[in-house]
């Protein structure tokens, strides 16, 4: 019977083919997500274990609001090198900057930190690494002088010997004329990463206030471990060791692993998911495939019964047949796989800030190819091999074969009750807010999907009858035997047609979810702001407090308010607010209070929102204590509750307030609203802010519309990535429509070649095979956004305890979504339309 088998798949290249085609396609989607994710993961892996290389010790002050560590405990340290057993001590002092490109705008990051710091000759780093400058440049000797990482320089346009600008921290002083002398090879690229070193003493100058340094790197001689360097040095440090963090150099690299711990986790959580969901995909492709040759061969299966093959060894050689394709379609689609993950990797590299490196084909990577190309085809294969076993010989006597024409009760039946209880999850789910009910939705959501695959063969009859009434009557006979073809077999149509649903499923949910934060930020700004222009930091980096003054001297400006941002302990609990500092909040903003309070926020005082006031119990007359960061204690008391208004979240305190709680190296503004004269003319207004401004580097000037556009911007940014995962999801459909055609034209071919025989012309039999695969596309799209669109807006509202609006539902993306399922109807039967029209009537009708 193995002799049988491989003659069978070399005499049927087609059909095999069309086999390895549907293993390569769901191998690939699920390779490509597992190599992707494992990538960008080993990408920040990468970057982390590269930091503190050579570090046996550093020591950073506890409080993050700390000037630093002071200059006496560094020459404390150097003098005590011997007896502590250091070998070298170095500092380094960093801030934020923004740096210039060669057009004199701001070097955007999408995201990513740009950091300036102290350049370490090769001879005196702890890691010759760190400080590699790339040959035909030299590390910064003098004030005025940078190295930049290589991929900056590269997205700005710089080069060695390049002047620029470059603004330190939030501003606060001009720009600093430089030129860039050297470019960093890094040991790792790092996206929209920015890296500006300066020389030891203008980083000292730029970054610290002369009395202290940011951080204290030292290595130990031979024979002194890492542990015993760190217990050294505190108890060099004394009754003063509690005001730093010691730690070793895996310890620095461990606590910075766990900063973005969770947003990793977040993000390997989704792109696994979209690995699973390719898994189904895969599966479902495969099984289809499987099922419909299977189908094919049933005059085949009971000619072999009948020359004495038993049942076992025809299941056997259905199930040998599925593994050698399922080895070379999972060989393939690991190598393609690869190469999606790499496409990916550019597309992400091109739109966000996340971390660039090597791919990562793992041991994960390698088996997932086999777990799909074989182990799941293997399981694909074995319901049709059971099925082929049981072909009576007698069926070969029979003209055409059975498949599908089993009951479908009995799975209608579980199908409907699973969806009912399913439904009620989500509507029971969308009644609350927070992470029950978001789960509960979630659990309604993989409900509804098992649902839509159990109810879907019976589903599609009506559905795609219905529908092919209505597409298929200008075309007269032909439609109606497209509408006889999609229904004759549900099970075939409603599988071919699920991975469609999956992947349109999926497009509602991101596409509501999008819509519905850009929805409250419209009307956050739109019900919110009164303000003319906006001035906001590039990069979502902060503003100087100096802009404000300098945007209030504009002619025709009214009122200025800036927001400050304030970081502070309310009952040992960490909060976040925002000072407004100049004008009067209800000149910019609307302000609507409760409880009788007035909108007039007092210097010493804070007016706070409703959901603040609800989810924390504060209430109007009530006197808090704020903790600054420099132990001070102010108490502030609360004049009164506004409606909450998303632009004011979650509350703002007055000026004096402001003073006494942020010290003024720490001050910064995120925002600057400002309202023009009666009657100015805002076009001037605008050229005069921009005028004003532009020498501060890190401002841009955004009336309410420009602000709602950037803000959206930023959270397509977000969903690009998930975009691109759909896209592909969706491709993978379409290829396994393409699929599930092309072999359908080859069950037909005798079918085909009767009708060609009686009078079809070739272009009423490819119009056929369009209206067929519109049906099915159709049918599989509208499942998809109804039950994308109804989880999309359960999920809204169970997020409305973190401020996410009212849902809204993407309209406009669900339309163009049925439409282009037409357009990809047609698109996936070109091939096969064009192959079934090239049928020769006498050749199909001749037994295969």
């Amino acid at each position: 019977m193995r002799r049988v088998s491989l003659r069978n798949l070399r005499a049927h290249k087609l059909r095999l083919f069309l086999t390895l085609f549907s293993i390569v396609l769901g191998t690939t989607f699920v390779v490509g997500s597992i190599v992707f994710t494992s990538s960008i993961s080993k990408a920040f892996n990468d970057i982390f274990d590269s930091a503190a290389q050579g570090v046996a010790v550093e020591v950073t002050p506890a409080d993050r609001q700390s000037p630093g560590v002071p200059v006496e405990v560094v020459d404390q340290l150097r003098a005590q090198r011997e007896q502590l057993g250091i070998d070298k001590i170095v500092v380094n002092n960093s801030g934020l900057v923004t740096v210039a490109d060669s057009a004199g705008k701001a070097i955007q990051t999408g995201g990513a930190p740009s950091i300036g710091s102290t350049w370490i000759p090769p001879q005196e780093a702890l890691d010759p690494d760190e400080s590699r400058i790339i040959p035909g440049g030299r590390g910064p000797e003098n004030a005025g002088e940078i190295a930049l990482n290589k991929s900056a320089a590269d997205s700005a346009g710089l080069d060695v010997g390049s002047k620029t600008k470059v603004v330190i921290g939030q501003g606060n002083a001009a720009p600093l004329e430089v030129t860039v002398v050297g470019l960093i090879d890094l040991p790792t690229s790092t996206g929209g990463y920015v890296n500006a070193q300066f020389d030891a003493a203008t980083a000292s100058r730029l970054f610290t206030d002369g009395k202290h340094v940011g951080t204290v790197d030292m290595s130990a001689v031979e024979g002194v471990t890492p542990d015993e360097l760190k217990e050294r040095v505190i108890g060099a440090l004394g009754p003063a060791a509690d005001l730093y963090d010691v730690r070793t150099g895996d310890e620095v690299r461990a606590d910075q692993k766990e900063q973005v711990n969770e947003f990793l986790q977040i993000f390997q959580y989704i792109l696994l998911a979209f690995a699973a969901i390719g898994l189904v995909v895969g599966t479902f492709i495969i099984y289809n495939t499987f099922s419909m040759i299977v189908a094919q061969r049933n005059r085949e299966f009971a000619l072999l019964r009948a020359v004495g093959a038993s049942r076992q060894q025809v299941s056997r050689s259905v199930l040998f047949e599925a593994l050698i394709v399922g080895i070379i379609g999972g060989v393939l689609g690991l190598g393609i796989g690869i190469g999606l993950a790499a496409a990916l990797k550019a597309f992400t590299a091109a739109t966000s800030g996340l971390p660039q490196g090597d791919l990562d084909v793992g041991v994960g990577a390698i088996l997932a190819g086999i777990l799909v190309g074989v182990v799941v085809t293997m399981i694909s294969a074995w319901v049709p091999a059971v099925r082929a076993a049981r072909v009576p010989p007698v069926e070969a006597m029979r003209a055409s074969a059975a498949e599908g024409s089993a009951s479908l009760r009995y799975r209608t039946i579980v199908g409907a009750v699973i969806g009912i209880a399913s439904i009620v999850a989500i509507v029971v789910g969308a009644t609350g807010e927070g992470k029950g009910p978001a789960i509960t939705v979630g659990l309604g959501a993989a409900g509804a999907v098992l649902a839509a695959v159990l109810v879907g063969p019976a589903a599609s009859r009506p559905f795609v009858g219905a529908l092919g009434r209505i597409i298929g009557a200008p075309f007269g006979a032909i439609g109606r035997l497209a509408r006889t073809n999609a229904v004759r077999n549900p099970r075939r149509s409603a599988a071919t047609a699920f991975a469609l649903t999956l992947g349109l499923m999926l497009v509602a949910i991101i596409g509501t979810l999008g819509q519905s934060f850009k929805g409250t930020v419209d009307d956050a700004i739109d019900s919110g702001i009164t303000a003319d222009y906006i001035l906001t930091g590039t990069n979502q980096q902060p503003i100087p407090p100096a802009v404000s003054a300098a945007a209030q001297g504009v002619p025709g400006v009214g009122e200025v308010v800036s927001f400050g941002v304030v970081q502070a302990k309310v009952e040992d609990k960490a909060e976040q607010g925002f000072a407004a500092l100049g004008g009067r909040l209800d000149d910019v903003t609307i302000m609507d209070m409760e409880d009788g309070a007035s909108s007039n926020l007092p210097a010493d005082g804070m007016l706070i929102s409703h959901r603040t006031a609800t989810t924390k119990g504060w209430e109007r007359g009530q006197v808090l204590t704020f903790t600054s960061a420099t132990g001070a204690e102010v108490q502030v008391p609360i004049a009164g509750v506004y409606a909450d208004n998303e632009a004011l979240q979650p509350w703002v305190i007055g000026a004096a307030a402001y003073d006494r709680l942020v010290p003024p190296a720490a001050r910064f503004d995120v925002t600057v609203f400002v309202k023009g004269e009666p009657g100015a003319d805002l076009d001037a207004l605008r050229t005069g802010l921009e005028d004003a401004t532009a020498a501060f580097l890190t401002v841009q000037v955004q009336d309410r519309e420009q602000f709602k556009g950037q803000i959206s911007s930023q959270i397509d940014q977000m969903l690009g990535v998930l975009y691109a995962m759909l896209g592909l999801a969706l491709l993978i459909a379409v290829l396994g429509i393409i699929n599930t055609l092309a072999l359908s034209v080859v069950e037909r071919k005798r079918e085909i070649g009767m009708l060609r025989a009686i009078g079809m012309v070739r272009g009423q039999v490819r119009r056929s095979i369009y209206l067929e695969s519109v049906l099915i596309s159709i049918f599989g799209a509208v499942v998809g956004v109804v039950l994308g669109t109804l989880i999309g807006v359960a999920l809204v509202r169970t997020l409305a305890e973190w401020g996410l609006g009212a849902p809204v539902i993407p309209w406009t993306l669900i339309v163009i979504t049925l439409v282009a399922s037409a357009v990809v109807g047609v698109l996936a039967a070109l091939w096969p339309a064009v192959r079934a029209a090239r049928t020769g009537p006498l050749e199909a009708i001749a037994d295969l």
